[in-house]
């Protein structure tokens, strides 16, 4: 006895190949995005670690300035005990200047602390007007011009730096990085925000012609 067959739950055997290819098709888009995705994530990851690596060295100089300024002033101060050994409470907060400075370990304690060397230099300087002898002395004077040529170094430094911590910023905060800085462990950097006695950094040389 044949059953009769219904026309509409009959299957094309056309149709069947034509599934199987809507279904590699869409496969292989999923492939393509999943490689897109992987090779952006790897871009935007080579990037971050370029600029961070780029911010650590800007930083290294920074504070590599910072701390030979710390040693010139250091010398300063030994060189002016010399001739005035009794100003002794401008030498005690020169070494707590300098003491600031050595513990110092974020952008923000290294320009606090600068802030206050930058200040107590100031004083120090005025301590040296008193003394003649003192301001003619060769290693005074030598000390004078590093102090100075230091002080210039210390602003190109910190210059190249926040340049490179501005640019790293907004590029972890940039579509599609920022999906991934989270992920990879890449975060916000600060900036080397002069204090305001860091901003009137004292003018060695003009301070003792006056």
């Amino acid at each position: 006895m044949n059953v009769p067959v219904n026309p509409e739950l009959q299957v094309s055997p056309s149709a069947v190949p034509v599934a199987k290819k809507k279904k590699t098709i869409v496969w292989i888009i999923i492939i393509v995005i999943v490689i897109f995705v992987v090779l952006g994530a790897i871009s935007a990851y080579n990037k971050m670690v370029r600029l961070e690596k780029t911010v650590d060295e800007k930083w290294a100089n920074v504070e590599t300035q910072l701390q030979r300024r710390g040693d010139l002033i250091g010398n300063l101060v030994a060189t002016v005990k010399r001739y005035a050994k009794h100003e002794e409470k401008v030498f005690i907060e020169v070494a707590k200047a300098r003491s600031s400075l050595n513990n110092a370990a974020t952008p923000k304690e290294y320009a606090q602390a600068s802030g206050e060397i930058s200040s107590v230099l100031s004083r120090l300087m005025l301590v040296v007007e008193a003394y003649p002898e003192l301001k003619a002395n060769e290693n005074f004077l030598q000390l004078q011009a590093q102090l100075e040529g230091t002080e210039n170094r210390i602003n190109y430094a910190r210059l190249q730096y926040n340049e490179i911590v501005k640019e790293y910023n907004t590029t972890i905060r940039q579509f599609p990085n920022v999906l991934f800085a989270g992920m990879f462990g890449f975060s916000q950097r600060e900036f080397f925000k002069a204090e305001e006695g860091a901003r009137k950094v004292p003018d060695v040389g003009k301070m003792l012609e006056e």
